[in-house]
Formats: structure tokens, C-alpha cells, sequence
């Protein structure tokens, strides 16, 4: 979805400006709550959780267990799985609830996205509140958010066979969709509470850079989900070092070459420590960048970014020394959201108001 798509989706008078605001400010909402939902499975994938519910039941699995005999059930059908027999022999009752929990305020935080959007969306379209290019958008979030809903079964499933864990592709998938479902609702949101339309001339570079350097971003968030998947950051906590070198010797394990980029957990390590390093330059050159060019009322938006830069980057370097910590990792999970949105945000703010164009 272009730039040039999403500076259409507002009009540019100020009553339509004025009512578009709270359908915005919803978005924005629903944004935020993606990125809670994104780290809470952070947290449900690091505490072993995924596998403790093994049923599909959208509408009654809202209901937790609610007497011994069906605690016992659904412990008893987890005891089936690889996970159990594997990793978990012996665990106890109590243990496998700690696990459920996880999973289960995951599962209920996504119905719950779904009512804050699903609802609000149908009350706007039947009070004639969207229309044209911003209707067709906000249906083909709610598809993709229920798409959104499969897949992390999908990715659940892959669990119950022949592996001790999920899939790292699916959980890959499953989590560049939550991220591509949050810039679609939050640039959205942005427009229509901040309409521009178009970019002057000295800003466009910067403004391009901001997109780029946000698809760089969600490339390292990408790879970062094969580090989780496939339990890679337990393997080198040290830096710059990986064993004897900068490169470790064990990042080809497997033929074709090719496969080693997502199923070596060394590979997958360290090309995740390349693309930080690469975000840490980049970024931080786009922050100094925008600073130094002294654009009015951008100063506060850049050094947002270099803020979060920071925060990032001394959160991955904890989650690595620290050994995976839960709290730290799931931070470190929170800080690349953090970081992407003050790329966004401030690329948005990078476009001329449609009124000021005509004076640019």
C-alpha cells in the first residue's frame, strides 16, 4: 500500500477532517492493542505456552476451564504431543495451567481485537461514516485479521505431529502478519487524524528513507522470529564474539547452503546481529540526518527515533548477555514496535497538510 494511496483516503475540508478523527483515533486504538497482542505471543512463545491448548474453537473456546474434570481434559489431550513426552514428561497439573494461561490470554486478546474492530467498523458503515477507498480498506483488515486468526492456528498445528515446537516459517508468518496488519490500521489511523497529501520537495528523501528504513526494520523483526522459532539466541550470548569469531563456525549445518539462512540456529543468529547493526547505522544516520537539517517541528519526531534506536538496540543486547530472560525478551519484542512507529509516524509527518501545498 502506497504512500500515495493512504494520502487519499481523507478529505481535505474541515468538517470532513473533524468527523474522519474519531474513526482515526480507533485505529489508532486498535494499533495498539495489535502490539500487545504481538507481545504477549512473544511471551506465550517463550514460556513454552503455543502447545497447551490443542483445540480450534473460536466462539466456545472464550470459556477458560471451569471445573477439575475439564482441566484434566484438556491436560490429558496435551499429554498426546511430542512437547509433552519430549520436553515436559512428568509435569504436573499446576504446571500445565501456568502454560494454558499464557496461551489462552492470547487467544482471547485476538477476540477481543476482532469486537473492538469488527464492531465500531459496522457501526461506522452503517451511519455512513466510510465510504469509497477507506471502506474497502477497513473491510480488507477485518479479512485479513480473521486470515490472521487461521494462521496462528496453522501455525499451532504444526506442533502436534512429528516436533517438539511449532514451525518457525509459520510462526514467522504469523507474526509479519500481525506486523503488516498494525502499519496498515496505524498509517490509516495517521491520515485520517493528520491528513497529508504530497511532500515538498527538500523533505521527500527523508521522507522515502523513513519507509525504506521501516521495511528494514520489519525485515530484522522477521528475523528475528526465526531467532524465537528456532530458540537461537540460547546458543551465543556473548559479543561481538560468536565462539572464536565474529562469524561462528558452525553457520553452515545443513545442505542445500540456502536452508542454513532459516534453519541453522547459528546463521540464523547472527544474520539477525547483521541486520541490527545495519538498523543501528542506518536508522541512527536518518536521526542525525533530520536533526541537522533543522526542519521546524520536526526536531522532537527524529529524536523520537534515535530514542527508540537506542532503546532497541540496549534491549537486544540485554535479551543476548542476559540469556533470554522472558521479561527482557518480550521487551525487546515491544522496542522493534516502538522503533517502526516513530519511523512511520515520522514519515508521515514528513508530507506537507494538503492546505500548506499550494505554499510549498
Amino acid at each position: 500500500m502506497s504512500s500515495r494511496t493512504l494520502d487519499s483516503l481523507a478529505g481535505t475540508s474541515a468538517g470532513r477532517i473533524a468527523a474522519d478523527r474519531p474513526i482515526g483515533l480507533w485505529l489508532l486504538i486498535v494499533a495498539a492493542m495489535i502490539v500487545v497482542m504481538a507481545v504477549v505471543g512473544a511471551i506465550t512463545r517463550l514460556t513454552e505456552s503455543g502447545l497447551s491448548i490443542m483445540e480450534w474453537a473460536p466462539l466456545s473456546g472464550a470459556i477458560p476451564p471451569l471445573s477439575e474434570a475439564e482441566w484434566q481434559r484438556l491436560f490429558a489431550i496435551y499429554q498426546q504431543i511430542p512437547e509433552y513426552r519430549y520436553e515436559n514428561l512428568g509435569m504436573s497439573l499446576e504446571e500445565f495451567k501456568t502454560i494454558f494461561w499464557w496461551e489462552y490470554i492470547h487467544r482471547l486478546w485476538g477476540r477481543l481485537l476482532g469486537l473492538v474492530f469488527g464492531l465500531p467498523l459496522i457501526y461506522f458503515w452503517v451511519r455512513g461514516r466510510i465510504r469509497g477507498r477507506l471502506a474497502l480498506h477497513l473491510w480488507a483488515i477485518l479479512a485479513l485479521g480473521a486470515l490472521q486468526g487461521f494462521l496462528g492456528w496453522f501455525m499451532v498445528a504444526s506442533g502436534f505431529a512429528d516436533r517438539t515446537d511449532v514451525s518457525q516459517y509459520r510462526l514467522v508468518i504469523h507474526l509479519m502478519m500481525a506486523v503488516f496488519l498494525f502499519v496498515y490500521v496505524l498509517m490509516i489511523g495517521l491520515q485520517l487524524i493528520d491528513p497529508r497529501a504530497g511532500t515538498p520537495g527538500p523533505q521527500r528523501g527523508l521522507r522515502r528513507a523513513s519507509f525504506w528504513l521501516s521495511a528494514l526494520v520489519m525485515l530484522t523483526m522477521a528475523s528475528g522470529g526465526f531467532v524465537a522459532g528456532l530458540n537461537a539466541g540460547f546458543f551465543y550470548n556473548s559479543l561481538p564474539y560468536m565462539g572464536e569469531g565474529l562469524v561462528p563456525d558452525d553457520y553452515v549445518t545443513t545442505a542445500p547452503w540456502l536452508l542454513n539462512l532459516t534453519e541453522s540456529p547459528a546463521a540464523v543468529q547472527f544474520n539477525h546481529r547483521l541486520l541490527a547493526l545495519i538498523v543501528l547505522l542506518g536508522v541512527g544516520a536518518y536521526g542525525l540526518a533530520g536533526l541537522i537539517r533543522g526542519l521546524p517541528a520536526m526536531g522532537v519526531f527524529f529524536r523520537l527515533v534515535i530514542l527508540s534506536l537506542a532503546i532497541q538496540i540496549a534491549l537486544g543486547i540485554m535479551t543476548l548477555l542476559l540469556v533470554v530472560p522472558v521479561s527482557w525478551a518480550a521487551a525487546h519484542q515491544g522496542g522493534a514496535f516502538l522503533l517502526l512507529t516513530a519511523l512511520l509516524v515520522t514519515g508521515h509527518r514528513l508530507a506537507a497538510p494538503p492546505g500548506r501545498l499550494a505554499h510549498s
